[in-house]
């Protein structure tokens, strides 16, 4: 039989609507610093300790509460942003639901310090799980201070799904830097266990608050973004192509300055990036849509994360278009001029053109130099002193660098086996990048257009295979015809034509080079550290696998979270991509935490050795095919760790009967 219906106890009621807004420690910090945020403060300071689970503070400089009003803030739907059904249409403030501080109080122990700047005196209230323990008028500081102690004191079973003390409070970090990115215009403060981890300037400048929270890398990979379409107006900041990251935890969307979680913004986001980025990368950004309010609906969720849009459409358009804009704009090159004496100016040259400040609709049009200006304006390099002070780099012009060296010797660059070590594979370049600034007329394989240019042999990173007797003396060898759609390699041997995928017959060996020696990985130090932001959750999976760091060659030093120094990266990988590196440690880390180490090695060393090799689409000169042909054939290489095939066989016979030579 059916129990009799009756009503909920408000002791057992308010459990469970707090536990529909509070969830744990970062839950009380968002509503808190949203409260103070629509109190018009703007310095906010937020404390915690042992990751809040113990202690949480958070003071700001705003209106404060009148001392009447202070008892009935923490009543259940009480409010002051909402007076009647219509305001529930455009809601404009960042709290309104009038359950977070009833919430706070119902599951800890809650102090309240407040005064009003119209007012002599200030409150000083205490309330314990939703009952009032104290209540006194008194002087203190205008504005509002509310502490929060021993969540979930009276809620054991809620206690025990609390992760550990690092856990909740990189999540309370990252709670705080969301609200410092979408109001650069206050002054946050977070300080952990008495070390402030974060302080923005509240200068109103997007961009510093970029700095300060995402890391100098993420800034200085910017675009700016300001659109207006269809009455939304799209603003803040995007990550250029090259600065894509492996995952989605860079982008941050907010609507009305609050911060929300969009399919719908993300979408169009990664669609406007679409042909621009590579297979695994996503870009990031920091955008604020203003919007009319009475076209959102935030009620849709008890944290107010997730919002819904009366017009999906142009939402969609406009964040899409506001992005595909600033990338176009990213992609007209920036002209500068060089006055010379009795001369009109003239285009800033590079890569052996001039670049006209002259758009012929939405054109640009490119020109050669004319031969005066050639002979004006000489091609210029940058050669590097190796002496072991290490000098700066001094500008030279190449006639300098050729009679400087002549008479001395160069090593050969088209040797086999030396040459296979690119720039595609070795992270640096195995020539100086200011190659192409030489003479235009000279071929990058020729002697000429390589002089003033030591090259550098990488062969001792990626050994060449020795040749066994049997090898050395076979019969069928093989002849490297060239590449087609740069990707794939034709190669003659015997009665067959192979046909090698350059990407993934090197990514095969790099896979089978780390897995056979990932207790020896050799580091490449860095010439200057690195420091860069990463994510909370990456931060404290890396910190707690500092000895692996180290064994797969990636010299990190841990900062204050979520900040790291780089100084090593492993020396199959490019010294530009060590972000990517730990974000790809960090993911296979967690994917493989209750795993064995075999497991975590492979998944590491799959998604390391596909970021390292020769890319496809990518140049390749003939020793590099050559080369690479012989190792797909000695080591008898057949499938790249995808389970793609690296190697395909055309016999000739195949060829004859395609073009009816024989019958059979």
């Amino acid at each position: 039989m059916m129990p009799r219906i009756q009503l909920l106890d408000r002791s057992v009621y308010e459990l469970i609507a707090a536990g529909e807004v509070i969830e744990r420690p970062s839950s009380v910090v968002k509503e808190l610093i949203e409260n103070a945020i629509d109190s018009g403060a703007d310095k906010i300071i937020v404390e915690i300790m042992r990751g809040g689970k113990s202690f949480i503070r958070v003071t700001d400089n705003g209106c404060g509460i009148l001392s009447e009003d202070v008892p009935l803030a923490f009543k259940r739907h009480a409010t002051s942003k909402v007076y009647s059904k219509e305001d529930l249409l455009k809601i404009g403030t960042l709290g309104f639901r009038g359950e977070a501080l009833a919430s706070i109080c119902a599951v800890s122990k809650v102090e309240l310090i407040t005064k009003r700047s119209d007012e002599s005196l200030g409150s000083h209230y205490k309330i314990e799980g939703g009952e009032e323990t104290e209540f006194i008028i008194g002087g203190c500081p205008d504005g509002t201070t509310i502490i929060v102690r021993d969540l979930f004191y009276n809620l054991p079973a809620r206690q025990k799904f609390l992760k550990k003390d690092v856990a909740e409070g990189n999540s309370v970090a990252a709670t705080v830097q969301k609200l410092a990115l979408s109001h650069p215009e206050i002054s946050i403060k977070f300080l952990r266990d008495n070390r402030t981890e974060l302080l923005t300037t509240g200068d109103g400048k997007l961009l510093s608050s970029i700095y300060l929270v995402l890391g100098k890398e993420f800034h200085d990979g910017c675009l700016p973004v300001d659109y207006r379409q269809e009455g939304i107006r799209v603003s803040g900041y995007v990550t250029r192509p090259l600065a894509a990251r492996v995952n989605r935890i860079y982008q941050n969307f907010y609507v009305n300055n609050r911060y929300v979680k969009s399919a719908t913004c993300t979408y169009a986001l990664e669609e406007a990036y679409r042909d621009r980025l590579m297979t695994g990368k996503f870009p990031g950004c920091v955008l604020n849509l203003e919007i009319d309010f009475g076209t959102v609906d935030v009620n849709a969720h008890p944290a107010k994360l997730e919002i819904r849009f009366q017009d999906e459409r142009s939402v969609y358009n406009a964040v899409y278009f506001a992005v595909k804009n600033a990338l176009l704009r990213e992609g007209v090159p920036e002209s500068v001029s060089l006055s010379r004496s009795g001369a009109d100016d003239v285009s800033f040259k590079a890569k052996g053109v001039f670049r006209s400040e002259e758009l012929h609709g939405e054109q640009l049009i490119l020109r050669a130099p004319t031969k005066e200006e050639e002979e004006s304006f000489g091609p210029r390099t940058i050669s590097y002193s190796a002496d072991s002070q290490g000098s700066c780099p001094q500008e030279k012009s190449a006639q300098e660098i050729r009679s400087q060296d002549d008479g001395k010797e160069h090593t050969d660059p088209s040797a086999e086996g030396s040459a296979f070590m690119g720039s595609a594979f070795m992270g640096s370049a195995f020539m100086d990048s200011s190659q192409e600034a030489l003479d235009g007329n000279a071929s990058h394989d020729s002697p000429a257009a390589l002089e003033g240019f030591k090259y550098i042999d990488r062969s001792s990173v990626l050994p060449v295979r020795e040749e066994t007797p049997s090898e050395a003396g076979q019969e069928t060898p093989i002849r490297v015809v060239g590449e087609v759609f740069k990707t794939y390699i034709i190669a003659e041997s015997g009665d067959d034509i192979l046909i090698v995928d350059k990407h993934a017959a090197h990514e095969r060996y790099l896979y089978d080079r780390l897995m056979a020696g990932h207790d020896t990985i050799s580091m490449q130090l860095m010439a200057e550290t690195l420091r860069l932001s990463i994510g909370y959750d990456q931060y404290e999976i890396l910190f707690e696998n500092k000895e692996i760091c180290s064994r797969v060659g990636l010299g990190v030093e841990f900062l204050v979270p979520p900040f790291v120094e780089v100084y090593g990266v492993p020396s199959v990988m490019t010294l530009e991509a060590p972000l990517d590196i730990l974000n790809m440690l960090a993911d296979s880390l967690r994917s493989k935490r209750n795993g064995d180490g075999s497991d975590l090695f492979s998944g590491f060393f799959h998604s390391l050795a596909c970021k390292a090799a020769i890319k496809a689409n990518s140049e390749s000169k003939l020793p590099e095919l050559e080369h690479l042909v012989n190792l797909v054939v000695g080591e008898k290489l057949r499938y790249c760790p995808h389970g793609r095939p690296v190697l395909a066989r055309l016999s000739k016979k195949e060829i004859e009967r395609l073009f009816r030579r024989i019958q059979q």
